[in-house]
């Protein structure tokens, strides 16, 4: 990063962090010789949580196969992260980015490589990914449920070689917390799922090895908190890793300081980074779904090894899983908002398996399913091994009666009729100073007809290393609302910062079809929308009042659907189901209408499944000068007959 950035960051800091952070690059300096500590450990060291025969039993035939698929894809070596194919997984190199070509310094002091820099390391999140060894809980999961030795003997050579490549504190995955907490959660998990293995102890309690590994992501996790302006989903990874190793692994005199410290900072930390609501205060889907699945993976670890959890925690966990159920599309798809990084908490399922039917299918266990919750297929891994921890857990709490349509804390707001659903977007920038997982979407929309993405979020697609890409998918045009003068609503200052946030009020969303609100973004314009939803017609009023400025009203197809564009009407197609489905668009007719897709200089018409993968996709552009009035009208036709 330039200097300025860091002029930047340290404007976004209050007193105490910027003290904090201080004490952080103090102690980063002395502890050049901390990775030639030896830990001592308990002479006694068990593990006992591991689950029965009728836990693996409950296992769905579909998701055991489709479980075992991913599996044997791993044991061939093969694996895709963030849309680049792998096939050098059976030894892998876990510094190599596969991505640039290059290789991260291995054998450097951590805190000495400039991580960020891709012309020194590579894609970082390239080379971080496998050694969350989150593929080893998929290989772990496919020996428990079949109990073929290979899949252990492949878990257990990854280990032993992930070890020897990264002693404590050099190269690359000895610098973020997430990872480390993240890591020690796989690594519980690995345990517990090859705990029939007759060569388990000898690879992890009775490893002198293994031990000084965990010791020392636990003592690192211990001494590098995050803080202040990054409390946020790091944060709860490194509470959950920390806490799950030091229920599980409890084989140190540290042990149950490390676990009162993580259990108590989970805790307050769940609840600082979620609404009321229940939703997670980044307002970044894909991350609501990661702090879920790690605060229950913490959660319920204290809770198998006899601690007491409080109910607080539990409390927000409930809120959480509720909300998802209130937000899911009627093909449990959440909305796309924000940043997604494909991040998850553990996985030990399949591609296949929907990782949000799996949470809500885990709620249910957990907590008790409520009438209004929709449909879920059932029989995932996961639901099944958190079950074998803890189940019917009790909370003292008043859970909604019919789903919530309107979350006025976090200003999201779900209009539904029939097979049209659409989240209108009228809540904060982001989440604390920096705001770090925000997009530039004040007042956007999102719509889709039978879970099909109409009027689409694009997504992400990248973080680092490719700025002007990282600048379009979290910028104003790339959303589904109005810029004007050229600018963004907020003012970017990074790539996980912004120094000025739009302030948007709602001003209506008391029923379940009409929703209005308004910005101060480009003030001393105010940019105000109101949508209502009809049946099978969506209106949407763009409104600018104050300066008269020029503006670019944009709308985002899904990759789905083809959009031709006659003067200020579109005409909409997509297949789905089988069944030929079409719509149309009344536009604006004052501005003047392009269409645009897949085009580079600039970016505009795209659509990003996942993180590191983007595709073409229809861009409307109106362009002209901002005025009260403009009206779009975005009609469904009747379904069609099947093909």
């Amino acid at each position: 990063m330039d200097p300025s950035w860091y002029l930047r960051r340290l404007s976004r800091m209050g007193p105490a962090e910027v003290a904090g952070r201080v004490t952080d690059v103090v102690r980063k300096r002395q502890w050049r010789g901390v990775a030639g500590e030896k830990p001592s450990w308990l002479p006694v060291r068990r593990f006992v949580t591991v689950p029965g025969e009728d836990v693996l039993a409950a296992v769905s035939g579909e998701a055991v196969k489709d479980l075992l698929v991913a599996a044997d894809r791993l044991m061939d070596g093969r694996a895709e992260y963030f849309g680049v194919e792998r096939d050098d997984l059976v030894a892998p190199d876990w510094s190599y980015d596969p991505k640039t070509g290059r290789r991260a310094p291995s054998d450097v002091y951590s805190f000495d490589i400039p991580y960020r820099s891709e012309d020194a390391v590579g894609d970082i999140k390239q080379i971080w990914e496998p050694s969350r060894h989150q593929h080893l809980t998929v290989l772990a999961a496919a020996y428990a449920l079949t109990g073929e030795d290979r899949y252990a003997e492949r878990v257990a050579a990854h280990l032993n070689s992930w070890w020897a490549a990264n002693p404590p504190m050099r190269g690359v995955h000895w610098v973020s917390g997430i990872e480390l907490g993240i890591r020690l959660l796989s690594w519980v998990w690995v345990r517990r799922l090859l705990d029939g293995w007759a060569r388990t102890p000898a690879l992890f309690e009775d490893n002198p090895v293994a031990l000084s590994q965990i010791w020392h992501h636990q003592r690192w996790l211990a001494a590098f908190p995050s803080r202040g302006s990054s409390a946020n989903n790091h944060v709860i990874a490194e509470d959950a890793g920390q806490l799950a190793a030091a229920c599980a692994f409890a084989w140190f005199p540290e042990s149950a300081g490390w676990r009162e410290t993580a259990l108590a900072s989970l805790d307050k930390m769940l609840r600082h980074n979620t609404f009321e609501s229940g939703l997670n205060r980044e307002l970044a889907t894909e991350y609501h779904g990661l702090v879920l699945e790690l605060g229950l993976a913490g959660a319920l670890e204290a809770k198998a090894a006899g601690v007491a959890v409080p109910e607080s925690t539990w409390l927000v966990l409930l809120r959480m899983t509720d909300a998802l159920a209130s937000t899911v599309d009627n093909k449990l798809r959440p909305p796309r908002q924000g940043d997604a990084d494909d991040g998850f908490g553990l996985i030990v399922d399949g591609d296949e398996t929907s990782r949000w039917a799996s949470l809500l299918d885990t709620g249910s266990v957990l907590f008790g399913r409520s009438d209004w919750w929709p449909e879920t297929p059932g029989g995932d891994v996961r639901t099944q091994l958190f079950s074998a921890l803890a189940k019917d857990i009790q909370v003292d709490a008043r859970r909604p009666v019919r789903r919530r349509d309107d979350f006025a804390d976090a200003g999201m707001t779900i209009l539904r009729d029939g097979d049209v659903w659409c989240r209108c977007d009228g809540g904060p920038h982001g989440f604390l100073s920096i705001a770090a997982h925000a997009h530039a979407d004040a007042l956007s929309v999102e719509v889709r007809h039978d879970g099909v993405d109409i009027l689409a979020d694009p997504g992400t697609y990248c973080y680092h290393g490719e700025p002007k890409w990282r600048s379009y998918f979290r910028s104003t045009a790339g959303h589904n609302t109005l810029e004007l003068a050229g600018a963004d609503q907020s003012v970017s200052g990074g790539p996980f910062l912004w120094t000025k946030h739009a302030a948007t009020t709602v001003i209506a969303a008391g029923t379940p079809s009409r929703w209005s609100a308004e910005h101060d973004g480009y003030a001393p314009s105010v940019h105000r929308r109101s949508v209502e939803l009809d049946g099978t017609e969506l209106r949407i009023l763009d409104e600018v009042r104050g300066e008269t400025r020029p503006c670019r009203l944009a709308f985002h197809f899904g990759p789905a659907v083809e959009v031709v564009l006659t003067g200020a009407t579109a005409e909409l197609s997509w297949t789905a189901d089988g069944r030929e489905r079409s719509a149309s668009m009344e536009l604006p007719s004052q501005l003047r209408w392009s269409a645009h897709r897949g085009e580079t200089t600039p970016p505009l018409g795209w659509y990003s499944a996942g993180f590191g993968r983007r595709e073409p996709a229809w861009t409307l552009i109106g362009a002209g000068t901002a005025s009260t009035g403009m009206t779009t009208k975005l009609t469904f036709d009747p379904e069609g007959p099947p093909l």
